[in-house]
């Protein structure tokens, strides 16, 4: 039917376009130009034909569709339980970590034991704990001693054993720590004139020092805090085959206070107390206070302070309380490399028996001790470093001195020697150079000089006190394998003076000293090494005080463990 209405349609349509067409057609060919005119027409469109169209049936029901009947709903779940197949595998996993450097092996503890010619027995031992953040402690032992000597066979013949002990305790911002020290040293007068006496008792000529020391300390020198201080209280005590004794009791205070970045206020103290026995007994007081403050301007370092001191001596009329000012500038031109400094200012010095025994231990009993006053000294110098291999020091200093101690031959026994003191002012110019290379821990060299120019008030020399001393030096380390060190030195003249049995005198001067002393060492293993030392290698029986010659070649091998 909708086909059929289509058809119809477009009949229509065709009907009229045709029409349309015809009267379109008949006015072009009526002169369709310009001026023509539209006449009236009048157009009849004839309907003759009607169309029928069959009328269509409509069916008004709608589809019916059943409703699902009602019944029971019953849901049924499946559970799959996926899995993977169990399968024994091994993860080998690697932590990459950065190796740590080993520490080194420390050998704290040795002994060393040789021997040489002149009957000599060398042992030595050294025991220490390990690395320890919390305590550091050890001891160690030495005997050296000598059958033969230079003269008359045994009759000078000497030997010394020490034995110490020592520790500290790190506390929080504190060390605490100690020291004991005892030492045994035999000697024999052997300055004797051989041609007179031929026949010596040895008992007569002998000479024992027991020397006992003590000392406990407390610091905080590595707290950080601007007050650092040290304080330390020591007790020493010597005495002799010919019944001296000297007791000494000494407490010393070091602290400085950082007031800012450029500005340190410092005090030192020291306080010691000596009993003196002999023939007499005496008692000698010292104390010393030295206030200073230091400012940093720039690059320049300025110090002012002073020194008081007082002394109960009397020898020599000596002057008892004393007060020295104390200046000094310093600048750094070069920091790190080069320092320059000068200044002035003096000092009591503080001498016992203890000491002088040490240095000289052919003193004959019943001596005076004095403590040196250095009144005066003006000094300058400098210390440099060049490329970090060499550094060198050198100072220049005029100094004045009273009680300032010398050696002499007594009168009663020249093999015994007295302390004399010049009556006045000693004048001395000092210059002291150091020059010294290293290269790689490897091989060290240097050179020391140290002159001393004297200048005595009353004392027709300064006796036995060498003018020059100097040193060359040089160790060379070959792959830690073989440790090879050298020096040669050399001691100045010096004069003693020899009274006759007859009551004159006579000036006698000392020999100058040039020698060689070469050590070896050569490690077989981490814990075995021998050694070889030569001392004396020229050969000669230098006389260092007056008639007491020394030792010619002086050999000494043996072996060290390490462990």
């Amino acid at each position: 039917m909708k086909n059929k209405l289509r058809i119809a349609s477009l009949a229509i349509v065709l009907s009229v376009g045709y029409s349309y067409m015809n009267s379109v057609q008949a006015q072009n060919n009526a002169g369709w130009n310009e001026g023509a005119k539209l006449e009236d027409a009048e157009v009849v469109v004839e309907k003759n034909r009607v169309i029928e169209l069959p009328q269509a049936a409509r069916n008004f029901e709608k589809f019916h569709i059943n409703p699902p009947e009602a019944g029971p709903r019953s849901v049924t779940y499946r559970y799959n339980d996926y899995r993977l197949t169990q399968q024994e595998i091994d993860l080998q996993m690697k932590v990459l970590t950065i190796k740590q450097d080993e520490l080194t092996k420390l050998y704290g503890n040795y002994l060393k034991a040789g021997l040489g010619n002149y009957g000599t027995l060398y042992l030595k031992g050294y025991f220490h704990n390990k690395r320890s953040k919390v305590a550091d402690f050890g001891a160690d032992v030495s005997h050296i001693a000598s059958a033969r000597g230079p003269v008359d066979k045994s009759n000078s013949a000497v030997a010394n054993s020490a034995i110490g002990l020592h520790g500290e305790r790190y506390l929080q911002g504190l060390t605490v720590g100690g020291k004991l020290n005892y030492g045994r040293d035999k000697y024999n007068f052997y300055g004797y004139d051989q041609d007179v006496e031929r026949e010596v008792d040895k008992d007569t000529i002998r000479q024992v020092f027991n020397r006992f020391a003590a000392e406990a300390f407390l610091h905080n020198k590595t707290s950080g805090a601007p007050f650092l201080f040290k304080g330390d209280i020591r007790f020493n005590y010597l005495n002799e085959r010919y019944n001296m004794s000297e007791s000494n009791v000494a407490v010393g205070v070091r602290s400085d206070y950082t007031i800012d970045e450029s500005s340190v206020f410092k005090i030192d103290a020291d306080l010691s107390m000596v009993a003196h026995k002999d023939s007499a007994t005496a008692t000698r007081t010292f104390f010393k206070v030295n206030p200073t403050y230091e400012r940093q301007l720039n690059a320049i370092r300025l110090s002012i302070g002073a020194n008081l001191a007082y002394t109960g001596d009397e020898v020599n009329d000596a002057k008892n309380l004393n007060i020295y000012p104390m200046v000094r500038i310093s600048a750094e031109p070069i920091k790190g490399n080069l320092l320059v400094y000068g200044g002035l200012g003096g000092d009591l010095q503080r001498v016992t028996l203890y000491q002088l025994t040490q240095e000289n231990p052919w003193l004959a009993p019943n001596v005076q001790v004095a403590d040196i006053n250095k009144g005066l000294e003006v000094y300058g110098g400098f210390d440099a470093n060049i490329y970090n291999y060499v550094h060198l020091v050198g100072r220049v200093a005029y100094q004045n001195y009273r009680n300032l101690y010398f050696y002499n031959n007594s009168r009663a026994d020249s093999s015994k020697f007295e302390l004399v003191y010049d009556d006045g002012v000693t004048n001395v110019l000092n210059f002291f150079a150091d020059a010294s290379f290293n290269y790689s821990d490897e091989i060290r060299l240097g050179l020391k000089v140290d002159y001393n120019k004297y200048n005595t008030a009353s004392l027709e020399k300064a006796f036995h006190r060498p003018e020059m001393a100097a040193s060359v030096y040089g160790t060379y380390n070959f792959f830690d394998k073989i440790l090879f060190n050298s020096e040669l030195y050399y001691i100045g003249s010096s004069f003693g003076k020899i009274y006759r049995p007859d009551g004159t005198s006579v000036l006698r001067e000392t020999d100058a000293i040039v020698d060689l002393n070469l050590k070896g060492d050569y490690k077989f293993t981490n814990n075995f090494t021998i050694f070889v030392m030569a001392n004396n290698l020229f050969g000669n029986k230098y006389e260092r005080f007056v008639n007491y010659p020394g030792k010619s070649i002086n050999l000494i091998g043996g072996i060290t463990y390490s462990f």
